[in-house]
């Protein structure tokens, strides 16, 4: 089951202004930006009046909304209602119905508004809206794209169709460039009720009356009801769902998700009381009921923000969105006060979470944009390291690894100074990326834990006098130690660096993979791993390990790191070695079975034989008769038939010289 998701801030105020409505409640508003990232708002009145207001949101400055002119529609009577704004960007101008007219105005209110004679009564309008699933099918079937001139964000284009509502009459006009509607067809006698809200998308167009909600394929000429409306049922909305080219119907305060089809998509969302209006924001539905706000999350159907619009007069609030897949702006109204509200970036919704602590919320919060493709790949990776790294120094060392992981960018040097302290070989391919600076700088991986643990010693402390921390209540409830830290770091680390030597890396970033990776083994003491990496192919640098590897008395792993270095008069001197103290110790006394690293079938009963094996290895390869000579007599003394193998194989370059070795031998005394 997913989980809930918790209340978080969406829309954050921009910028607002006082309404100069006469007191006229609010009935229409729309948003229109233009090229020059300037955005226009149109705010319509009851009593037929239109305001214009402009905003510009710079990158550092104060925020404004401007007011630009006010206008009156010429309509006679006093129920001049200003019932829907329609902005045509593509063409410069604005279509709004008052009064049951359809009026063309510029989009900066400079020229007389021209009422389209044409009409009369209008109840409900709508542009054709295209989605990007049937323009990709235009353009593949080769069909025309007449009307196609102006791409209204990324999911939408605008066209000059529209579909007109006059009583129970459906009209299909074209706007050409004289500025007036041309019929392109009338439908009659097919729907029960008065239209009050059309939304035409591609080929389909949405009715709604009192009585349901119908559905005309302008293909075939087929009209159907969809859903029928119960007799107390509030005013029908339709609204398009730009990001999902969806449909979002309402029934009271039942939003019902359908296709371009008609047929339901999804879960529904249910809001609290049935809107006043309805708009969309990326992944959300915004709803306005009196002066309250919601935003509701479309996948899961959850209530994620509410706020209220203070000192707003009376009468409810209308909405207007971009009508955009990338919209950022909403816009609240009333009879006081217009506000406009910008969408919080998921990084900065993040980086919010982050400082607050809250890490499984803002981990569940990446996911669900990542779900919901509303991050980048790149961003997505740099927030996956940011989280890693924060949950790092707050001691969740397999949290912070598991972001590391799914971190495509990140690059395993940034772990370096974690693991041994500057400066070192690799200081240099240190990137100095402080991601957002939420975290300290990098630091040995003790000196996190020891500031990590004093951390938690004031929270406990701050607790018992009543104050609270941000520090996570498993650790203030039982108090981890510091071996227990320690040794989950490390095995962490491993984990990480283990992943990175399959990734393509620089061969210098390779070098500190594997060498930091052999001094993380050594500090848990896993020798089998330890070895495991110095006999199979590498990039340690031998240099670094040595004095670390014959200080601890890990001689077998020095000897294979020696070997595979091609260093190999000083593998064989550690094979000798240790053969005489295997000789010297337990041999005779505690027999052990040991297995040979590069062949796991192959067992023998004492290090004694192994050691001796490990340099037959490396002298059967060896065309050095000097070095051969030196170390066959002490194999020879253990195992016979290890020498004659030395003698005899055919893996070295240069064949050695005919009886010169066993000459040699016959000479020599035991060297054990």
């Amino acid at each position: 089951m997913a989980v809930k998701p918790k209340p978080r801030t969406i829309l954050e105020p921009l910028a607002e202004s006082a309404v100069d409505s006469n007191n006229s409640p609010i009935k229409s508003l729309a948003l229109c930006k233009l090229p020059d990232d300037q955005t226009l708002i149109y705010v319509g009145t009851l009593s037929g009046a239109l305001l214009l207001y402009s905003l510009r949101i710079p990158q550092s400055a104060h925020r404004e909304i401007a007011f630009i002119k006010r206008i009156s529609l010429p309509v006679s009577g006093s129920g001049s209602s200003l019932s829907s704004i329609h902005p045509l960007v593509h063409i410069g101008k604005v279509m709004v119905v008052c009064d049951g007219y359809l009026f063309l105005l510029d989009t900066s209110l400079l020229e007389p508004a021209k009422r389209i004679s044409l009409f009369k009564g209008v109840t409900a309008f709508s542009r054709k809206y295209r989605s990007q699933r049937y323009s990709s099918n235009l353009y593949t079937n080769g069909r025309s794209q007449t009307n196609n001139v102006y791409n209204n964000g990324n999911n939408v284009e605008s066209s000059n169709l529209f579909a007109i509502g006059i009583g129970k009459k459906l009209v299909l006009a074209e706007l050409i460039l004289s500025g007036s509607l041309v019929i392109q067809k009338e439908i009659q006698g097919v729907l029960d009720g008065i239209i009050t809200t059309l939304l035409w998308v591609d080929d389909s167009i949405f009715v709604g009356t009192k009585t349901g909600y119908y559905l005309y394929n302008c293909m075939n000429g087929r009209c159907g009801l969809i859903f029928s409306l119960p007799d107390s049922s509030s005013v029908p909305r339709l609204k398009f769902l730009v990001k999902e080219s969806r449909v979002l119907l309402m029934v009271d305060n039942i939003g019902i998700i359908v296709d371009t089809e008609g047929q339901p998509v999804g879960g529904s969302l249910v809001f609290k009381e049935a809107p006043d209006s309805v708009r969309e924001i990326g992944s959300y539905v915004v709803a306005a009921r009196n002066l309250t706000v919601e935003l509701y999350q479309k996948r899961t159907g959850c209530c994620i923000q509410r706020f209220t619009v203070g000192d707003g007069g009376g009468g409810p609030c209308v909405l207007a969105d971009e009508e955009n897949e990338n919209g950022k702006l909403v816009a609240v109204a009333t009879s006081l006060k217009l506000i406009c509200h910008g969408k919080v970036s998921g990084e900065e919704q993040i980086k919010d979470l982050l400082r607050k602590k809250s890490f499984k919320e803002a981990i569940s919060l990446v996911e669900e944009l990542e779900n919901e493709d509303e991050m980048t790949k790149e961003m997505l990776s740099f927030v996956h390291a940011q989280v890693g790294f924060v949950l790092l120094f707050n001691l969740h060392f397999k949290e912070a690894v598991d972001h590391f992981l799914l971190s495509e960018n990140m690059q395993p040097s940034e772990l370096f100074p974690f693991i041994m302290r500057d400066p070192n070989r690799w200081t240099l391919l240190v990137p100095r990326n402080r991601y957002w600076g939420l975290h300290p700088p990098p630091t040995p991986l003790e000196n996190v834990i020891d500031d990590g643990l004093t951390a938690i010693q004031r929270a406990v402390f701050l607790k018992k006098a009543g104050v609270e921390s941000a520090v996570d209540d498993e650790f203030l409830l039982n108090p981890p130690s510091r071996a227990d830290l320690l040794q989950s770091a490390i095995e962490n680390m491993i984990r990480y660096l283990q992943a990175c030597r399959e990734r393509d890396l620089a061969i210098a970033v390779r070098e500190g993979v594997d060498t930091l990776l052999m001094y993380l083994y050594r500090a848990l003491n896993r020798v089998e791993d330890m070895e495991r990496l110095a006999s199979s192919e590498n990039s340690c640098v031998v240099e670094e390990l040595e004095a670390l590897l014959n200080d601890s008395g890990h001689l077998r792993t020095l000897a294979f790191l020696y070997a595979g270095k091609g260093m190999s008069s000083k593998a064989l001197s550690i094979w000798r070695i240790l053969a005489r103290n295997y000789s010297s110790s337990s041999y005779h006394k505690d027999q052990s079975e040991e297995t040979d690293i590069q062949d796991p079938s192959r067992k023998f009963t004492c290090g004694r034989e192994n050691a001796a094996l490990e340099a037959t290895k490396i002298l059967e390869e060896s065309s050095d008769q000097d070095l051969v000579l030196q170390h066959l007599g002490w194999i020879a003394d253990i195992n016979q038939m290890l020498a004659v193998q030395i003698l005899i194989s055919e893996k070295r370059i240069n064949l050695l010289s005919p009886g010169k070795p066993n000459n040699e031998h016959e000479n020599k005394s035991s060297y054990l």
